[in-house]
């Protein structure tokens, strides 16, 4: 199909498909009594008088309802099964048309983007719960948590740490009433609509936008890292301002076996230090100096944690000495941690 009438198709469909507010409720009433006359449809929709002429007439040249040019006029629908299969056939075949023209983008996305769409951020929503391998992070709504109910369960069936938030607290349903347990290893409420919501996958994938942009029609924006060391960002945000100001309302709902993944060294030390037990660590990041890929292997012999969060520290014994570990952007230590593995045994 050639560009010309590719254009035409599209215009045709267009038109055939341009109903207004006045021409829905109109036709609908139209077909809720087989036919009606304009003074009728006037006293059984919000349509004005003056405007139901034009409204029936535009139904008409849609070729969805017949006018009969009587005294009074009466507008009388026509069967839908005999008049969309048509449309069909031509939105089917304006479809091969598009598909025949599409050209797949690159799989490399920008790091970072900006979406308005309701659902735009829904979907990487959903990619963000999917795509999450060891460790979730994630602030919901009772919507939300309703609408993703299932992907979390899987998520945590898979064996990954989910750290549920649910906001605002007022709406949260109780323990007693909903089982957390089911979709989360650990959960929280935080009061205020002013809470974002957000997610975050194995600490670098993530989607942040405001409770706004999902339930009003104003425009708001969603911001989305693909794969970004920029990720870290919301993340910390998370466990430093959110999760640190929420109450708890269910914890440990899955016992996680070892090893264990972190993308947070934070996580990792709260859980050395309530295990209180011999650990041994495998670390991926980069040299805090040289910025060089670094990947250390030993026993943990100390974790420190400041009360304020600020500072996060384990540290390792490795064949060539001790080694100091930190968070992202660390610069006290001698590796920045990208990922963590703890075991109750030896690495190989």
């Amino acid at each position: 199909m050639n560009t010309d009438d590719l254009r035409r198709q599209m215009e045709q469909v267009g038109d055939r498909f341009d109903f207004g507010e006045y021409e829905i409720e109109a036709y609908l009433a139209v077909l809720d009594h087989g036919e009606l006359t304009a003074s009728e449809i006037a006293d059984r929709t919000s349509i004005p008088q003056p405007r139901v002429y034009d409204t029936v007439r535009k139904l008409s040249d849609r070729g969805v309802v017949e006018l009969r040019e009587s005294r009074p006029m009466r507008v009388v629908a026509l069967d839908p099964e005999g008049i969309f299969p048509q449309i069909q056939s031509s939105l089917d075949e304006m479809i091969t048309g598009l598909a025949d023209r599409y050209t797949t983008p690159s799989r490399e996305t920008e790091a970072v983007s900006l979406v308005k769409s309701r659902p735009s951020i829904l979907r990487y929503f959903e990619a963000v719960i999917d795509s999450a391998e060891y460790e979730l992070v994630l602030s919901l709504t009772p919507e939300l948590l309703s609408r993703f109910e299932e992907q979390l369960a899987a998520v945590c069936d898979a064996g990954t740490a989910v750290e549920l938030l649910v906001t605002p607290a007022s709406a949260a349903p109780s323990p007693e009433e909903y089982d957390y347990t089911n979709i989360s290893t650990i959960v929280r409420a935080r009061r205020g609509i002013t809470t974002p919501v957000m997610a975050v996958a194995d600490g670098t994938r993530s989607v942040y936008a405001t409770q706004d942009a999902l339930t009003s029609d104003t425009e708001h924006y969603g911001v989305i890292f693909n794969r970004s060391a920029l990720g870290f960002l919301v993340s910390g945000f998370f466990n430093t301002v959110l999760w640190t100001t929420a109450t708890p309302l269910a914890t440990d709902g899955h016992d996680r076996p070892f090893p264990r993944r972190y993308a947070s060294i934070r996580r990792c030390l709260k859980d050395i230090r309530e295990l209180d037990r011999e650990f041994y660590v495998k670390v991926k990041g980069r040299d805090v100096e040289t910025g060089d890929d670094r990947d250390v292997t030993g026993r943990i012999t100390n974790v420190a944690v400041e009360p304020t969060g600020e500072v996060a520290t384990l540290t390792i014994d490795t064949d060539t000495g001790s080694v100091t570990v930190g968070g992202r952007v660390a610069a006290l230590e001698d590796i920045e941690a990208h990922e963590i593995h703890i075991d109750t045994t030896p690495f190989g």
